[in-house]
């Protein structure tokens, strides 16, 4: 059963202001106007091209991008006022399950371009809604991973680590010539995921959220693990780790301000601009220790859904059409160092090369946080526990959070 709008808005109607206008049919020149809402603001010079040569191929069709901030909450306010754009590109995630049940989405399990798409990208989307319709297209996947710069770890004689102990180990060599081993950004909240969302997924075991939701288990008990590693990689960080945001880490680590930064692959284009010159590499964080026996979390950064209000149809469906063609996604995987979830189409960048063997042989998993409902507020939890170091409360945090939410459902 469809969950009540009013259910799902509960609390973001007040910010209604901040939702876009929607598409408003044919213009004066005659041409289709279609709005194109997408959540990543690294990826809108990326977009702002792709469509440029679209309409240019395209004459009749106007497609406008929609940026906001805070782009889910826009997204749900505008779905409350039955006001959604054409086309969305949204991360595959608890607000993305959240609209489908609402019935943001058209259904596009028969759409002809899901035949492409990696199979274990579709049966994320299936898990992560728990519906057996499939309301959107995988179109980029991402992944957690170690960023390294290579140069410091070669004037420090360091190998890339295999096991947690040589992980930490590495960390304590860096720390003991006077370097930082990783830069912290938690004054930005979200980016206390990248590595939780490793460790947990790598310690939590595989039918955590399944057996949470029977209350078969807790956080305290599945997370225990994860927190206790998150806060010991802390401890070779640098100081005011909560007052420096995402983009002061880019640029110290692009500077030389790290060994290593813990973040996801998205991050390499922000690097790159602050440092063109930076050798740098990726390596898989190996969370346990046996070798080989952590799992990349790569989930579906990047979902194309059409709006179930949509009035242009057949020229959203174009739009679709094009960004999911080989040479549209190849473009776009290049610029956002993306990896794509489309059969046949690989990641060359060599910077990425450390991660290919496990893509390669599916040795990969979904994001946690991808599970968790936005009002468990599980960044929020983390950015304390980063600050006040105190496990048991977090995890006692996130039992009492989740009931609430368990009892809403």
């Amino acid at each position: 059963m469809k969950k009540s709008l009013a259910v799902l808005v509960a609390g973001a109607l007040t910010l209604t202001g901040l939702a876009g206008c929607s598409s408003e049919g044919t213009s004066g020149d005659g041409k289709v106007k279609i709005e194109f809402f997408q959540y990543k603001s690294e990826a809108k010079g990326t977009f702002d091209k792709l469509i440029a040569k679209f309409e240019k191929e395209n004459p009749k069709i106007d497609v406008v991008q929609s940026n906001p901030p805070d782009a889910e909450t826009v997204l749900k306010t505008r779905m409350a006022k039955r006001d959604l754009p054409d086309v969305v590109a949204m991360g595959g995630n608890s607000s993305f399950s959240e609209l489908s049940h609402a019935g943001a989405f058209q259904d596009m399990s028969k759409d002809e371009n899901l035949k492409d798409i990696k199979p274990a990208y579709v049966q994320m989307l299936k898990d992560i809604t728990g519906l057996k319709e499939v309301y959107g297209i995988p179109y980029a996947a991402n992944a957690d991973a170690v960023i390294y710069n290579k140069t410091i770890f070669k004037e420090l004689g360091l190998e890339v680590p295999k096991t947690w102990d040589e992980f930490i180990a590495a960390a304590e060599k860096v720390k003991a010539a006077g370097k930082i081993p990783f830069y912290f950004t938690f004054k930005d909240a979200w980016t206390t995921l990248p590595s939780y969302n490793v460790l947990s997924a790598n310690t939590e075991g595989d039918s955590f959220f399944k057996d949470l939701n029977s209350g078969s288990t807790t956080f305290k008990e599945g997370h225990k693990e994860a927190v206790d590693k998150f806060l010991t990689l802390m401890n070779y960080g640098h100081k005011d780790q909560n007052g420096k945001a995402y983009n002061d880490g880019n640029t110290a680590f692009a500077k030389g301000g790290s060994a290593m930064y813990l973040q996801g692959i998205w991050a390499i284009p922000e690097i790159k601009k602050a440092n063109p010159n930076i050798d740098l590499g990726v390596f898989p964080y190996p969370v346990t220790n046996t070798p080989g026996e952590s799992k990349v979390v790569s989930g579906v950064d990047v979902l194309i859904a059409l709006s179930s209000t949509t009035k242009h149809k057949a020229e959203a469906q174009k739009w679709i059409n094009y960004l999911t063609s080989d040479a549209t996604a190849k473009e776009y995987l290049k610029e956002q160092n993306a990896f794509s979830a489309k059969n046949g189409i690989t990641q060359e960048d060599p910077s990425l090369e450390g991660l290919k063997e496990a893509f390669a042989k599916g040795a990969v998993t979904d994001f946690p946080d991808h599970y968790v409902p936005i009002a468990v507020g599980l960044e929020k939890q983390l950015q304390v526990l980063a600050m006040n170091k105190n496990a048991d409360q977090y995890l006692t945090k996130l039992d009492t959070e989740w009931a609430k939410v368990k009892d809403r459902k």
